[in-house]
């Protein structure tokens, strides 16, 4: 980024005694900035720097192109000159050739040398950067210019450094010599990257330096023998910043060093060698391929010989691996691509070792890869899709079916008034059945139809949707064992959705707002056969009910199940809209269906029902401001007055996302009952308190917590948290996470990740660390 900019600046001169830094020109304390800077200023920062703008009439002292055939012009309050050899000029000095600009207190033109020296103190400013020197010494033939004692400052990223003396060589290359960088205010050298040599090539886009070092309150901490780095946007082969943290195994902790490859400007990839305390040698690669179409990304993990795992698991092998692999492509006019693989070596290799894949905690992982085509009228998919079960625990007729292939099709029209929907599915499901019996057994072809006819009817105050379809499935089983494998189940459909809207306009606390009151009636009938359990379980379920399936007619999710229904649903929903902002602040809504018939269908035992009306299904939505949000939903029995089910949520989040606030309860009766706090609470302008709490009142237990600290200032932070998570076996466990940033450096890796999965809102605050927006 130093480099960058250097190219392109203009230069004005000081008189003080003793010429102050480019970052002690620009440095304000907080009182003193423009309101725009101190806005964006993060609390715990003391102070910040001025905007950078090109001062008027500030000349270019690294301004690019061919300046050597132009002719020199100069111009002092007192000058003297030597004919044909040298000008002596002295007050207010100004000197141009093209578009090389310098202004200082003395300068000296020798003639014959081709050579112009300017005494300082010089103050050079471009767009973005600020740099000042002793003095400049500039060849006319070849352009090179030489500065001494030079401080600069980099105004985007906010840093500052020094350098023994800073030179254009060429239009293209600049040498740095004992450089100091860091995003320390003036006088706060908490860190700092220092280096002997740094040249800096343009044309190439990347720079190098030799004999680097990180200090830490002015104590070298790391040492780099040479190191290369891009100035641009342009990619370059070599070593990222290192990462540290805490390791699963023992009380240590892993150190990586990546490596970056730029092997083309279409691909790419990253080795990650890292040393586990407990473990040993751990790598980690990732390649990436750009092309026309689209990226792919294949990343790989692999330990040889994990000494930890092996204690833990007497006879297994210590040689663990994982692989991720994920492509996208877009084909035009609708057409894309995709593709998904994921595979592991055992069920324990994501939570000991995984950093980088991005692979989830599973127990299935998700092979799939298809097409797809969308338009304004239709939908397809075709895909293959296959799971590597990575548990143990899990029994074979639990582990679920690959579909090789499944085939969607979805498509609308209209005829006038009418309107016609098609739905359809083809599928060949498959798993190992060796140690299965029964239906269980039973692989094979799955072609589901469901046409529709319509007519929808919309206005302002309403709207009614009338509609009839048939639920068509054809079944072509192999190893099935109830008789023949090919039959079909036809199921007739009938639904009429009808609705209304009413609204209002009042004030609340001086606030306008538009109330709204829409009641809903939703009818559903399906002749089902009640007896379908002669039928496998390829993919079905049966539905969570909730408010929003007052308005479905099947209770099953899936093919294999298609249930039976004659039921209306009664709900009302009343909207609370800001005027001003067009927000929606309230939305209450409550509904129940009353059955008119038994329902008899079943998934082996499962969702059949005799009661006459369903539990009152209620959900309420308050944003009293924009930053809190209140949710809750649930289900009440009117028959027992038992809450069968019930969620609520509070999340806040301040508006620079300073502080951080959840509370939650979830309950489902005879099932579980867990409440959650969650917050992030600055005690100081530095320092904030961290933490979460999740308690199972069932089991009248801790089953999570985390708590923590962090500390930030203007140039760095640092996150501490201990974490207690439940494992497998349902025993607490627990470890100590940390992770320290250097502002415009990066930094270690750890507990900023597991802090975001906990925390609402967090990811957004870590966004925010520095004053970004």
């Amino acid at each position: 980024m130093l480099l960058a900019a250097v190219f392109g600046l203009g230069v004005t001169d000081g008189h003080a005694q003793t010429p102050p830094s480019a970052a002690e020109i620009d440095w304000r304390p907080r009182a003193e900035l423009p309101a725009e800077a101190r806005a964006s200023l993060p609390l715990f920062c003391e102070g910040g720097y001025l905007p950078s703008g090109r001062a008027n009439g500030v000349g270019n002292a690294f301004a690019v192109g061919s300046d050597s055939e132009q002719p020199l012009e100069a111009s002092g309050l007192n000058a003297r000159y030597e004919i044909d050899r040298t000008l002596f000029l002295e007050g207010d000095v100004r000197i141009r050739q093209g578009g090389f600009q310098v202004t200082g207190s003395e300068a000296r033109y020798s003639q014959q040398e081709g050579a112009v020296s300017v005494q300082g103190p010089l103050v050079s400013r471009g767009e973005g950067f600020l740099l000042t020197g002793e003095n400049a010494n500039y060849d006319v033939d070849s352009g090179r210019l030489d500065i001494n004692t030079a401080t600069f400052l980099l105004h985007g990223p906010e840093m500052r450094g020094r350098a023994g003396s800073l030179s254009r060589i060429s239009e293209e290359q600049v040498v740095i010599a004992d450089g100091f960088l860091t995003t320390c205010g003036p006088s706060q050298n908490d860190w700092a990257i220092v280096a002997s040599d740094i040249r800096l090539d343009r044309a190439q886009g990347f720079g190098t330096a030799k004999h680097v070092r990180l200090e830490v309150l002015d104590v070298p901490v790391f040492y780099w023998p040479w190191a290369s780095f891009p100035i641009d946007d342009r990619r370059k082969s070599g070593f990222l910043y290192p990462q540290f943290g805490s390791s699963s195994a023992g009380s240590g902790g892993f150190l990586a060093v990546p490596y970056y490859f730029n092997l083309a400007p279409h691909y790419d990839a990253t080795l990650t060698p890292q040393y586990i305390h407990g473990r040993g040698l751990f790598n980690e690669v990732e390649g990436r391929y750009l092309s026309s179409l689209g990226e792919t990304t294949l990343q790989l993990g692999y330990i040889g010989n994990d000494s930890a795992f092996q204690e833990e698991s007497p006879g297994e092998s210590g040689e663990r691996w994982a692989l991720d692999a994920t492509t996208r492509a877009a084909f035009g006019r609708g057409w894309r691509g995709y593709g998904d693989f994921s595979v592991v070596s055992d069920e324990d290799y994501l939570s000991d070792l995984n950093r980088s894949l991005e692979i989830n905690q599973a127990t299935h992982l998700q092979r799939k890869g298809g097409v797809t085509y969308r338009s304004d009228k239709q939908y397809f998919d075709a895909y293959l899709n296959d799971y590597q079960t990575i548990s143990d625990r899990i029994a074979d007729v639990d582990k679920p079916y690959a579909q090789l292939p499944e085939v969607i099709y979805a498509g609308q029209t209209g005829a006038g008034i009418v309107e016609a929907n098609l739905e359809s599915q083809y599928t060949v499901f498959y798993r190992d059945n060796e140690a299965l019996t029964g239906l269980d057994r039973a692989n094979g072809q799955r072609f589901r139809a469901r046409p529709e006819l319509a007519l929808p009817m919309r206005a302002l105050w309403g709207f009614s949707r009338p509609s009839v379809s048939v639920d068509y499935t054809r079944y072509n089983l192999d190893d099935y064992v109830l008789g023949d494998g090919s039959f079909d189940r036809t199921v007739p459909v009938a639904e009429w959705d009808n609705g209304l809207y009413f609204d209002r306009q009042s004030r609340l606390f001086d606030v306008p707002y538009n109330q709204t009151l829409e009641p809903r009636l939703y009818y559903a009938w399906s002749d089902a056969d009640p007896d379908q359990n002669d039928i496998p379980d390829f993919d079905t379920d049966l539905q969570t009910f909730r408010f929003e399936q007052l308005f479905r007619p099947d209770r099953f999710t899936g093919g294999d199940r298609v249930g039976d229904a004659n039921q209306l649903t009664v709900a009302l929903t009343s909207r609370f809209n800001d005027l001003l902002t067009g927000a929606e602040r309230a939305r209450f809504s409550i509904g129940q269906v009353q059955y008119f018939e038994d329902r008899e269908v079943t998934l082996f035992g499962e969702g059949a029902g005799t009661r006459s009306r369903s539990p009152l299904a209620g959900e309420v939505v308050l944003n009293p401001l924009d930053t809190l949000e209140i949710r809750s939903s649930g289900l009440w029995d009117p028959d027992t007055g038992d809450t069968e089910e019930g969620r609520s949520q509070l999340t806040f989040h301040s508006t620079d996302y300073r502080y951080l606030a959840s509370v939650g309860h979830t309950y489902s009766r005879g099932e579980l009952e867990q409440s959650d706090i969650a917050a992030v609470f600055p005690v100081s302008d530095r320092v904030s308190l961290i933490g979460r709490w999740v308690y199972d009142s069932d089991l009248d237990r801790t089953v999570g917590s985390l708590a923590g600290l962090e500390y930030n200032n203007c140039c760095w932070s640092v996150q501490v948290v201990h974490q207690n998570y439940l494992t497998d076996d349902r025993e607490l466990d627990s470890r100590i996470l940390f992770q320290i940033q250097l502002k415009g450096l990066g930094g270690s890796d750890g507990a900023s990740s597991s802090i975001s999965e906990a925390i609402y809102g967090f990811d957004e605050r870590e966004r925010r660390r520095f004053g970004t927006p």
